[in-house]
């Protein structure tokens, strides 16, 4: 099977912070599937490392709607590079024929379930991020990890 998946997962340094989220399961995961890297944020033009970003007045539906902002914690938007990214990531998923994607939690592009809320106080809420928003959209399952 093609999974498509977060690269941070995978141990590429794309994180926020310069950082990665290596996850062993992940990388166990290759022994049986075919793994797709990518990262959205990166995809959709923003440097690693890059300020901290968070949806601000909702969750990934409501980006995709136009009714939420992805702010950083100093004030820039960067919605357009969070929806760059999302589309990105979906034509890479529609490509490769992938019906599951593996996204990294909490994440304000891949968080699935459970993101941040807005506040940079560490606070999470229910929601998704903007790329798992879309992905979802369009009947692909996401798994967070």
């Amino acid at each position: 099977m093609k999974v498509v998946i977060s690269a941070c997962l995978l141990g590429v340094r794309c994180r926020y912070d310069g950082g990665d989220s290596r996850n062993e399961t992940a990388i166990k995961q290759s022994e049986t599937d075919e793994l797709i890297p990518v990262c959205p944020e990166e995809a959709g033009g923003l440097p690693t490392p890059r300020p901290p970003a968070e949806i601000v007045g909702g969750d990934g539906d409501d980006v995709l709607n136009g009714k939420a902002k992805v702010m950083t914690v100093d004030g820039t938007d960067v919605t357009a590079a969070y929806l760059k990214g999302a589309h990105h990531a979906l034509q890479v998923a529609q490509s490769h024929g992938a019906t599951q994607v593996t996204l990294k939690a909490r994440s304000p592009s891949c968080g699935c379930g459970n993101i941040y809320d807005g506040t940079f106080s560490g606070t999470l809420t229910s929601g998704d991020g903007v790329t798992t928003a879309l992905l979802k959209r369009h009947g692909i399952t996401v798994i967070s990890m």
